[in-house]
């Protein structure tokens, strides 16, 4: 007769000592894809997460308390997003969360941050629908597709020979042909003509029909948009076709299998960037660059892994930061805050300004954009 008593007190006193030690600590939800076609990426992005709360806590935290990460696999799968949103919410209590890499994970997280009024801090997704839809619990401090597509366009000076015509390969998904409607009405805008589009599945592991598709399309470059994996495979199967276009990668994403293992000697590609570390001199705020680089390196994590991992570090930092200003770790509190901050991150200064209806803006920040090539495993600045 005592044993649902005693399991009771068993079970409330586990719940009062978790809920003691989650007092202990200010908690950041964190949605990231560990796993699935997208799995380097999201790994990236949340070890650079982890660095970032590393360096804080190392400074004694915010509000005298230090940051904990929940971390949740979203699977590179939407449904799955939401449903890590709802355990972070619900089970984990956390104030702010940070996500979800890819902008179709994003946009089936959205309605979860509303329905329960928590603010995320996106990293990565660059479709516009992100910050239009009418989300005012979203901050966003990665550029849209529009912001990258408009970065690149002046450049096209720098290419030699010039661009004259473009065909697209671009990932099935709100990102992919979100970034694809997006450069064509900019180039298109610049006299360019815009010849084939070709689009690929998230999953796919192989691209050759694509590629050869586009091969005697009559266009002097391919604009590619996917995660690391396809960017590596398209790259090489590009030049294992010898396909002669030039190859131009978006979001950020780097072919970092490449450096160590490069494809054919002499084939170049070229990759629009949100931090370079080969460049880091020449960052907004190098001296955030060097921490950031020097505490990847101490882990051990690949040195190419740095163009998506200050993603997760940034990100960190602005949350933090926003926990500061609202005095406290609560969910309207830092949403509130998250429209004062003002900090330097390793892309550059992060500060939000509105996006989207009057009356339910989403944060945008106005991030820094790179351009470097890549040829026979050396990266250089365009």
């Amino acid at each position: 007769m005592l044993i649902k008593p005693l399991y009771a007190m068993l079970l409330g006193g586990a719940l009062l000592a978790s809920q003691a030690q989650a007092d202990d600590t200010i908690r950041i939800g964190v949605s990231q894809p560990l796993t699935g076609s997208v799995a380097a990426s999201g790994t990236y992005v949340t070890n650079g997460a982890r660095l970032a709360v590393e360096h804080i806590n190392g400074k004694g935290g915010v509000l005298g308390k230090p940051l904990e990460l929940i971390i949740e696999d979203n699977k590179s799968n939407p449904r799955e997003a939401v449903n890590t949103a709802e355990k972070l919410i619900l089970r984990d209590k956390v104030p702010v969360m940070m996500g979800a890499w890819g902008s179709t994970f994003t946009l089936a997280t959205m309605p979860k941050l509303e329905e329960y009024g928590v603010p995320m801090v996106v990293e990565t997704a660059s479709s516009s629908k992100v910050t239009t839809s009418g989300n005012p619990w979203v901050f966003r401090i990665s550029p849209t597709s529009m912001m990258e597509a408009q970065a690149f366009a002046k450049q096209l000076s720098s290419f030699a020979p010039a661009i004259k015509k473009v065909d697209f390969l671009s990932v099935n998904n709100d990102w992919g042909l979100g970034a694809a409607g997006a450069f064509k009405e900019v180039l298109e805008g610049k006299g360019i003509k815009v010849g084939r589009s070709e689009i690929i599945a998230p999953d796919a592991t192989d691209l050759s029909a694509q590629l050869a598709a586009l091969k005697n399309s009559g266009s002097d470059t391919i604009i590619v948009t996917s995660g690391v994996e396809q960017l590596t495979l398209a790259i090489r199967q590009a030049a294992e076709q010898g396909i002669k276009q030039r190859l131009v990668t978006t979001g950020g994403s780097f072919p970092e299998p490449l450096v160590k293992n490069p494809g054919p000697k002499g084939y170049v590609s070229t990759h629009l960037l949100f931090f370079s570390p080969w460049t880091a001199d020449q960052s907004i705020h190098p001296d955030i660059a060097r921490t950031y680089m020097d505490a990847w390196e101490a882990k051990g994590y690949p040195f190419p892994g740095l163009t998506e991992g200050f993603r997760g570090y940034d990100a960190i930092l602005t949350i933090a930061e926003a926990i500061r200003v609202a005095g406290k770790a609560e969910p309207e509190a830092i949403r509130d805050a998250l429209w004062k901050v003002k900090l330097a991150g390793v892309n550059g200064d992060i500060a939000f300004h509105k996006e989207g209806p009057e009356g339910r803006e989403s944060g945008q920040n106005t991030p820094n954009i790179y351009i470097i090539q890549l040829q026979d495993g050396e990266v250089s600045a365009l």
